[in-house]
């Protein structure tokens, strides 16, 4: 019986259909540049149709390459981390490489490293630094092979480090924080994320810094954890205080329960206080009021990021351009509005 089983497409058999050489289909799946779209195209279509999938292991000793990308993720079911991950999945697939996932658990004081060093000995080709929080001690974090940073990042030690960021000028914090101040606000209550992590940093830093620039009061901020239940509490605090007329959260989880503790208190939103959040989640449009927001894409962060990165693999010796800067954009939605009088 085994006489009569199907062998294993292969690569010669890939390029006879597709009417390429076996060399074209190598370069294909070693996503080279130098193939044209319509040709790598009818390369893949004829893979799909073969049911062709190239040896990693085969590829990875006559190419010194892995065609496999670490990436360090959180271990977390927050909007943000969690989306991001998916996008880069995907992307990833588009173009022929495996992705390897290590989780930074926030709880874990030396977690970012623990992370790279697991993903260093399955044997991969580069590290996406996604969403990375700080471990104990400041030390820098030492990778040898090329990292990219999507964002804010810790201090790296590597042979290359790329990055994907939002626009110089147009940061989301920043933004937000200038919207609210130019509907009259006098000033903006700051509820940040866990101070390890480096977005919510960033976002503290920016919104920080805008006040000071507008000549406001710099009220403290108050850090909470992403989730709604910090947000509620820290919101019930903020409620309490009648001169509170404006509060940027960090993320939409914690805004939609700042939202929760100021109805609670009586203190309409948007009449009495404005709120805004960060991420434009999917529920963030349907709670009451919608709430305004800063959307991210992250399908278009991932995809720049990852062509960035692979061009370089491809051609160490010319890094290439930096890619179009990653945009965040306003939604303005109704839990935002002029202060009363």
């Amino acid at each position: 019986m085994t006489g009569d089983r199907k062998r294993p497409a292969g690569s010669v058999d890939v390029a006879r259909l597709a009417g390429v050489s076996q060399k074209t289909v190598s370069r294909v799946f070693n996503n080279e540049p130098r193939v044209s779209g319509e040709t790598r195209e009818r390369v893949l279509a004829a893979a799909r149709e073969l049911g062709y999938r190239p040896n990693s292991a085969a590829r990875a000793l006559l190419t010194g390459r892995h065609y496999r990308i670490g990436v360090v993720s959180l271990g977390t079911a927050h909007f943000g981390p969690s989306s991001l991950l998916v996008a880069l999945e995907r992307a990833a697939r588009r173009i022929s490489y495996s992705l390897s996932v290590a989780n930074s658990f926030e709880e874990d004081a030396t977690g970012l490293k623990a992370a790279v060093d697991n993903l260093l000995v399955q044997g991969v080709d580069a590290i996406i630094l996604s969403e990375p929080v700080d471990d104990e001690g400041g030390e820098p974090l030492v990778i040898d092979v090329p990292v990219l940073a999507l964002g804010a990042a810790p201090v790296v030690q590597a042979p290359t480090v790329l990055s994907v960021r939002a626009a110089e000028g147009g940061d989301a914090a920043a933004e937000v924080t200038r919207y609210l101040l130019g509907l009259g606000h006098r000033t903006v209550h700051h509820i940040a994320g866990p101070p390890r992590w480096w977005a919510a940093r960033e976002r503290r830093h920016n919104w920080h810094d805008t006040l000071v620039a507008a000549g406001a009061e710099v009220p403290e901020s108050r850090s909470g954890d992403w989730t709604a239940r910090s947000g509620y509490e820290l919101g019930r605090d903020l409620a309490r205080d009648p001169d509170v007329t404006a509060i940027f959260a960090a993320n939409d989880e914690m805004a939609i329960g700042v939202i929760h503790a100021l109805h609670e208190a009586g203190r309409d939103v948007p009449g009495e206080v404005s709120v805004a959040g960060f991420d434009d989640i999917p529920v963030a449009a349907h709670v009451w009021p919608s709430l305004t927001t800063v959307g991210s894409d992250n399908a278009e962060l991932a995809e720049v990021g990852l062509t960035y990165l692979t061009d370089f693999l491809n051609d160490p010796e010319h890094v290439p351009p930096a890619p179009p800067q990653h945009v965040h954009q306003m939604v303005i939605r109704n839990s935002t509005a002029r202060p009363s009088a």
